[in-house]
């Protein structure tokens, strides 16, 4: 069992506070699948969330750990935002379920076990099956066991899991073949593609951070870097730039702005993309930088002083969050 101090100020569940950061702190909670900070302003506008917005913030404090920010920082702007995301689907939960069951398997065919809790509240000591429990509501995007266990159900009709115990106290799945099956798919979509979407601001002051930077760090990196500017057609440009960013590995957004302010566009790629599961590499000019909207300015940003610097961290970041592409080496 695992000693907790604190209530974590998203849910009232069993939490430990980390560190003070000024006004703020810093939490480890298994309802939000791990550690958040919370700014001064926002531990006050917490208590007054229903449920729904508890979700969605959930939520994003998950996608932000899975694009790199190991403790995401609320602030009472965040709040704000993530109420007006839109839900996710019963699909996208589902198979977000899926995922979590498979990390947690220690090998192939190995049960996940957990203890469905019908009122948290916090605890001293927590079991491992309740922290499961705590960590399978925060992945599924639940506010509680009555959306959990239709999920369970619509993955386990699908043939995607089977149940091999069903307890009042405790329950256990595992990922059937059509499961590990389901996941393969999900992390082989988009990996065949040789193409990198950029977004970016196409003003001639962009011009050499795209020919001495972001071109070569993706073309060497052995992937076909595509602006949306640069190709003809025919065709309305959203739908051309929708379906550009489908047919694409990774995408590449860069926030750097001229005088006229940001380019909208950048925002609606990288979050059309984040909404595909297409990874996205965040990037701005370090003059740029503090003029990032908040809802982007959480995400791991490459800040660059000139096209070579823009380069060389692009090319490790590349290297790094995607690997080498089918045309690394080869002439191009």
């Amino acid at each position: 069992m695992k000693h907790y101090e604190n209530e974590c100020v998203i849910w009232g569940t069993s939490a430990n506070r980390i560190v003070i950061l000024g006004d703020g702190f810093a939490m480890e909670s298994p309802r939000t699948g791990g550690e958040y900070t919370v700014t001064g302003s926002a531990q006050y506008l917490l208590s007054d969330l229903d449920n729904e917005s508890r979700v969605k913030l959930t939520s994003w404090v998950l996608e932000q750990r899975r694009l790199g920010n190991a403790r995401p920082e609320i602030s009472s702007n965040i709040i704000e935002y993530t109420k007006h995301l839109a839900n996710p689907s019963v699909e996208e939960r589902s198979n977000n379920i899926l995922k979590y069951f498979e990390r947690k398997s220690k090998i192939l065919g190995d049960a996940v076990s957990f203890a469905p809790v019908m009122n948290l509240t916090f605890q001293m000591q927590l079991d491992l099956e309740t922290e499961t429990y705590c960590e399978l509501l925060a992945h599924s995007g639940c506010a509680d066991n009555t959306d959990l266990t239709f999920l369970l159900n619509y993955l386990e009709e699908s043939g995607l899991i089977k149940r091999v115990h069903n307890g009042f106290k405790l329950q256990s799945y595992i990922v059937t073949v059509g499961g590990y099956a389901r996941i393969a798919e999900l992390e082989k979509s988009n990996v065949a593609s040789t193409r990198a979407f950029v977004a970016m601001w196409f003003g001639d002051a962009m011009g050499e951070a795209w020919e001495l930077g972001l071109f070569p760090a993706i073309r060497e990196a052995g992937y076909e870097a595509f602006r949306v500017d640069q190709h003809e057609h025919v065709n309305k440009i959203d739908d051309v730039i929708i379906a550009e960013i489908r047919r694409s590995c990774f995408v590449v957004a860069d926030f750097t702005q001229g005088k006229t302010g940001a380019r909208g566009g950048v925002y609606y790629e990288a979050g059309f993309a984040h909404g595909l599961d297409i990874p996205v590499i965040f990037t701005c000019q370090q003059n740029s930088i503090e003029h990032l909207h908040f809802d982007t300015r959480q995400y791991n940003h490459i800040v660059w002083s000139d096209p070579y610097d823009l380069k060389e961290q692009l090319s490790n970041r590349i290297a790094a969050v995607i690997g080498d592409g089918p045309n690394k080496g080869k002439d191009q």
